[in-house]
Parts: C-alpha cells; structure tokens; sequence
C-alpha cells in the first residue's frame, strides 16, 4: 500500500501539517490568508516553521490563525544537541522509515553546496517528525510552501512519517535552484500547487507523472473597497509602489521611467514602499538620483498591511517594474498588483511570468517589456492623465480580480485539492492553538 493510499483510507486523521521556512513573516501575508481560510473551511492545521519570526511585528491576519506552531531548532551550531537528540529517536523508533528517508537525503547529496545546512535539513526533519508523533494531533499529511528548503524538509519528515507530502511552489523556490532538484521533489509529492498557470506550464514541463495544481494566492476583497479610497486629486500625480529593494522588482526602471515622464513636462512624484538591505537601498538611492528623481520620492519603509492600504489614498496609479533577474529568479503574480486592481488604482507593470494573466493590456491595466524604462512610461502616462480611460480600465480591473483572485473562491479550491487527493476530511472546526507569543520550540 503507498503512503498515498494509506492517508486516503486514514479518514480519522485529517490535521494537515504545513511546513514552513519562517512564520510569520511580514512578505508572506498570503500564506498567513492562506491559512486561516483553510480554518474557515473546516480544515485543522499545524504549523512547523524552520525558523523563528525576523520582524518584530505581524500582519492582522495572523492573530486569527488558530493553529498550533512548532518552530524547529534553526542554527546547527546552538541546535546541535536537540537536532542529534531527535535524530536519535527517529532511528530508534522506526529503523525502516528512518533508512528510507536517509536514502532520500543521501541521494541530494550531490550538488548541495554547504554540507551543514543539507545536514540540517535532515536533522530538522526528525525534530518535525517526532513532534508530529509527541505533542499534539497526528498528523496525516504534510504540506510545504515553496519548493526549496521547507519542500525538502517536508519530505524528509513525510518518509519518517510514513505519510504524504506535497508542496505550493511560488517564483524563486522554482528557477533558481537546479531544475533535478525540483524534479527529485516532484516526483515523489503526492501533487503540487503553484500560484500562476505559467509556472504550472514549467512544473509540466518537466516530465513529472505529479499532477500540478494552479491556485492563485488570491486576496480577501472584503478588504479592498473601492469607495474607501482617496480619489486622486489634480497634479502632481502620485505613482505608488509595493516592493522588496531586491533586484527582480525592477524598481530602478520605475524610477527611471518616472524621471522620463518628468522630463516630459508631468509633474509626477513616487510613493514607495518596502525596503531592503543597506546595499540594496545605496543601489536604489543612486538609480533614483540618475532618473533625476531625486527630492521627488517618498519612501516609508515596511508596513503592515492595515498601513499599506491607507497608503493608497490619493494616488492615481501603481507601478512596478519586475524583471528576470541574473540568477533566474522571478515574480509570479505579485499580490500588491491585484490589491491596487482591487481598489480601483489603474496599474502599470512589465509582463513578467504570471503577470499578464492578472494584467490584459489595455482592458484591465497596461503592460510594457521588461528592462524598458521608456515603454513603462508610455504605459503609465495614459493612466495618469486620460480619466475616460482610466475609468475604463479601473472597472474592468476589479471584476476580474473578482472572478479569478478571491482568496475564499481559491482556498475553496485548495480544500478540495486537499480533501481529493489528500484524503483530508473537514472537520467543522479547526483545531486551537497558542497565539504568536509563546508558541513551542523543540528541546
């Protein structure tokens, strides 16, 4: 019997177990909604995260997970005694299981460049696995977000477990690690998910018998009402961005085709929002200084979610500017286009990956080539300064971001994915847990 029929016959075991490289953190909001309407759909879920929150704040969306959290020792030199100690009852208590999912990991040897982080994974597995089995409801499959690092964990754990595992695959986890690595990993998922149909295309590609699943992260429309916002005013006209500093965002050709728009005679400043790295922001101050746009940008740092949404208030368009970066790593469809879509902020972007299945040229937003400053000013002048166009576009926007990126409709489709090919029964109520002070670590 594979361990893919055991969990469908297994009906009295429907905690879902999702894997986790950090949890939570402030540029994963759409896990965080991800998991609470999986709740909301009667799903008991349990979180084992990889490492402990970065950011000392979180979005609201998060207080409303009622899952339990286990955070994995994360630093194999202060972890070492726990991560020896758990793998030293995994091997005990199943020699079977704990030798077949050492073949596994024995197998990815190859090609794993720091030997202690590949040990750790491993390690890091049996301390899931043994909190699977100690503290807390059984676990009856196990889930990971992204393909790199959480997926390998998953599957680890998954062998020592004896049950399934599959993974949601998202942009960098996909096309910056080797394409044997992430096929090791889909063959042996039950299936997998992934946020765009253009990535399911590659995922395809692949030659992979694992069925893919295109789900869209979606967002919660209740959220983003239109009439709420500022309507813009007269010029000058504010551009808002929602970014990371990190290169494939493109932001140094927004700023670049914002300085050509200047230089056209409109008066256009930059609300920007995000940040990065120190070198990160010294790169992005010196392209804003050669687009001339220096003075002209307003840069707010990280903010919760509540405050980006007041942010959008007055602005008359939003622009970003994604681009393959150099070491292939991409955007899928980034969330911050649909949300600015969803209140009604006409949007310019570069037709990167996913992006042109949210955005259709003309009807519902403009698109413009990547790594082409002057083609994303053409793109966004018209938002700026054409109402009848602009209105035009911002209705069309929001009813499609209606039909195919509601969170509720999408998780609805990932509950069945799970009750379906994973054999997860809803519950009726989900499972309570500790909040995110005091939630359990390993020891």
């Amino acid at each position: 019997m594979t361990r893919h029929t055991a969990l469908q016959n297994n009906r009295e075991a429907p905690v879902l177990g999702f894997v986790l490289k950090g949890y939570p953190r402030i540029s994963e909001t759409f896990i965080a909604n991800e998991i609470r309407l999986l709740e909301e759909q009667g799903l008991s879920i349990r979180i084992f995260s990889m490492r402990a929150p970065r950011e000392s704040f979180s979005h609201d969306s998060v207080r409303a997970i009622r899952a339990q959290v286990t955070y994995l020792p994360e630093s194999m030199l202060r972890g070492l005694p726990v991560l020896l100690r758990h793998t030293l009852r995994r091997l005990l208590r199943d020699p079977a299981a704990f030798r077949r999912a050492a073949s596994l990991w024995l197998a990815r040897r190859k090609g794993t460049e720091k030997l202690h982080t590949w040990a750790k994974h491993f390690m890091q597995a049996c301390c899931l696995a043994d909190a699977a089995e100690h503290n807390g409801p059984h676990i009856g499959h196990l889930h990971a977000h992204f393909a790199h690092t959480p997926a390998s964990v998953a599957l680890y754990a998954a062998e020592l477990l004896r049950i399934p595992f599959s993974f949601t695959a998202h942009a960098k986890d996909i096309y910056t690690q080797p394409p044997q690595r992430l096929k090791f990993k889909l063959d042996r998922a039950a299936f997998a998910v992934t946020c765009t149909g253009y990535n399911k295309q590659h995922l395809d590609g692949m030659g992979s018998r694992t069925p893919v699943h295109t789900v869209y992260h979606g967002i919660d429309l209740g959220l983003f009402n239109p009439a709420a916002c500022t309507p813009p005013v007269p010029p000058p006209y504010t551009v808002m961005t929602v970014a990371r500093f990190v290169e494939k965002k493109g932001l140094g050709i927004v700023a670049q085709a914002l300085g050509l728009l200047r230089g056209q005679g409109l008066d256009v400043r930059w609300l920007l929002v995000g940040d990065g790295n120190a070198k990160a922001r010294r790169k992005l101050a010196a392209q804003i200084r050669q687009a001339g746009m220096q003075g002209h940008v307003t840069m707010t740092g990280t903010l919760t979610h509540t405050q980006v949404l007041e942010q959008y208030n007055g602005v008359h368009a939003f622009a970003l500017g994604c681009l393959l970066a150099k070491n292939g790593d991409r955007d899928g469809i980034p969330n911050v286009i649909a949300e600015a879509m969803a209140l009604g902020v006409p949007v310019a972007a570069t037709g990167v990956s996913g992006i042109p299945e949210l955005i259709i040229h003309g009807r519902t937003g403009m698109l413009a080539p990547p790594d082409d400053a002057a083609a994303l000013a053409d793109a966004l002048r018209p938002l700026l300064t054409d109402t009848a166009l602009r209105q035009k576009i911002t209705q069309a926007a929001r009813s499609h971001v209606e039909a195919v990126f509601d969170s509720t409709k999408q998780t609805a489709c990932l509950a069945r994915i799970f009750a379906d090919t994973a054999g997860h029964a809803r519950t009726g109520a989900a499972v309570s847990g500790t909040q995110h002070s005091g939630r359990p670590t390993l020891s």
